[in-house]
């Protein structure tokens, strides 16, 4: 799904520049985790543990970051990134430093209005992703924040509707199986994207929602469903065709290849430090980055690791021209 802040001939600078970062062996997309704070209460994930007297720590510049990296893709998390009142700041000092540059801000929606989305837009952000798991209050209790889910769905139409982009970040969990093609579908109606990926206990420990050979057929069928969907309306699921076929190798235990998320994406988190993934320790401050090579880990099929290793295919350019 191609930003609204971009045309389709802006394919030329960013295909030169996906090259040239491939052939330097270095990262084409880095996570900013510019917070781990975090104000929902997510039972898979620890960051809203994290201690307010943290903030003080947290870096006041990520500019020298980007510049030194120069990658085609910017993702701005957290925690969570909008409890940051000066990420706008932040997106502003990048955008202007780094170019070309697609920057998504990664957020539970709570705090999201059509006036900070504007004001982050107006920065250089190209696109916002919006965790949705469920389409009913399932997902106020999961993130412990109650109305989170009608908050979300008025608040994206009305940022699509102001011409910005939106996409909703959709884990495929053990309950929420049925939910996944409704969640596309109303994505669809609404003109804005999804991006979906699945469930690990990796975070925290938390096995709740893992997928095992007891959703094996369901998933088998939902990800067939997935693909003609793609098939008939490209535009809307913004995952690879080549991940979401491999999502039921990965629950079946037959994904055995090397991890390459740390090759072609980062993470550099509040501190300075950096990481392979983001559920991995750091390996020091990013100004030692040498670069990380695959390694055996199977503990996720996040949609950072699965699109790494996705070849690159005309579907591909397809998906990314095609608008919800």
């Amino acid at each position: 799904m191609l930003s609204a802040r971009f045309r389709p001939w802006h394919l030329l600078p960013f295909s030169l520049k996906y090259a040239r970062l491939r052939l330097r062996r270095r990262p084409v997309l880095v996570n900013f985790e510019v917070t781990m704070r975090c104000n929902a209460r997510c039972p898979f994930c620890d960051y809203w543990k994290t201690s307010s007297d943290m903030k003080a720590q947290e870096l006041r510049s990520f500019v020298d970051a980007a510049v030194a990296f120069d990658p085609m893709m910017i993702t701005w998390t957290g925690g969570e990134p909008l409890l940051r009142a000066d990420l706008e700041e932040l997106v502003h000092g990048v955008h202007r430093a780094v170019a070309p540059v697609w920057m998504t801000v990664l957020t539970h929606g709570a705090m999201l209005s059509v006036e900070r989305a504007r004001a982050l837009w107006d920065a250089g952000i190209g696109q916002f992703g919006i965790s949705l798991d469920y389409l009913d209050e399932r997902h106020d209790r999961a993130r412990g924040i109650p109305g989170l889910t009608a908050r979300i769905l008025t608040t994206a139409e009305r940022i699509r509707s102001e011409g910005m982009t939106v996409r909703f970040n959709t884990v495929i969990k053990d309950d929420n199986l049925d939910e996944i093609l409704p969640i596309v579908r109303a994505a669809e109606a609404m003109r804005v994207g999804v991006n979906l990926s699945v469930y690990t206990d990796f975070k925290n420990g938390n096995r709740a929602h893992l997928l095992g050979p007891a959703h094996q057929r369901r998933v088998d069928a939902l990800i067939a469903e997935l693909l003609a969907f793609k098939r008939r309306r490209r535009g809307t699921i913004s995952n690879s065709d080549h991940y979401l076929s491999q999502i039921p190798r990965w629950v079946r235990g037959d994904l055995t290849t090397p991890c390459a998320s740390g090759k072609d994406t980062v993470h550099i988190d509040p501190y300075g430090g950096i990481r392979r993934c983001p559920d991995f320790p750091t390996d020091g401050h990013w100004r030692d980055y040498t670069g990380y090579e695959p390694i055996a880990c199977d503990r996720c099929f996040y949609a950072c690791r699965g699109e790494a290793q996705a070849p690159l295919r005309l579907n591909r350019f397809q998906d990314l021209v095609a608008s919800p």
